[in-house]
């Protein structure tokens, strides 16, 4: 977790369907969850985000057999009441926001959200456009 201006980067696995929501909010905001995912948990390292993406998002059917890591800044002052939880070894590290608090999370992103990484499993649906190689994000 880095901190300048104010701002705390961090990172968020996500799959095919995910990412699809964020485009359509121009990058802006992540989409609520769904009713049986209670917590928003936004990564602390690039490290750990890869780790998720590549080895989970990959093999789950859920997610199109394909994992994107997503960068974003938010407002430091918000995160700030969120304990960090490490969930295994140091370097996983993570936030629990709850679902009901993404929304005001989603109004103190800085930014827009940007796909940093793609990894693609062997169930996956072929590329035609990858958002990882698009500089404008």
């Amino acid at each position: 977790m880095s901190e300048t201006d104010g701002t705390t980067v961090l990172f968020r696995p996500v799959g095919a369907a995910e990412l699809r929501l964020i485009e359509e909010s121009g990058w802006r905001a992540f989409p609520p969850r769904l009713a049986h995912q209670p917590i928003f948990y936004p990564v602390l390292n690039e490290e750990y985000a890869v780790q998720i993406a590549r080895d989970w998002n990959t093999k789950d059917a859920a997610s199109g057999f394909v994992g994107y890591v997503t960068r974003f800044r938010v407002r430091t002052a918000f995160i700030a009441p969120y304990a960090v939880q490490t969930v295994g070894a140091r370097v996983h590290q993570e936030l629990w926001i709850a679902a009901e608090d993404l929304k005001e999370m989603n109004a103190n992103l800085v930014g827009p959200i940007k796909v940093i990484a793609e990894f693609r499993g062997a169930g996956a649906a072929p590329a035609l456009d990858s958002p990882a190689e698009d500089a404008t994000r």
